[in-house]
């Protein structure tokens, strides 16, 4: 039991320091942006990511008719 623990924590480790190894050896290093709206290939085909639209729709519209209170 110990054994397969000790072997999977190393394993985890190495994962973690080989992922990290760029971002470490770098002077101001820091993990790469993938967000899908900071991606200019995605900015050039329109696509753009869920949160940014669902805050676009959340806008309040200026032009908007206000069919809550309006009286007939």
């Amino acid at each position: 039991m110990w054994k397969t623990f000790l072997t999977v924590t190393l394993l985890l480790l190495a994962a973690v320091a080989l992922l990290s190894v760029n971002m470490l050896l770098r002077k101001n290093g820091k993990f790469p942006n993938i967000h899908v709206g900071r991606n200019p290939a995605m900015r050039k085909r329109g696509i753009g990511c869920v949160e940014e639209q669902d805050a676009q729709a959340r806008k309040e519209n200026p032009v908007a008719v206000n069919e809550r209170n309006a009286t007939t």
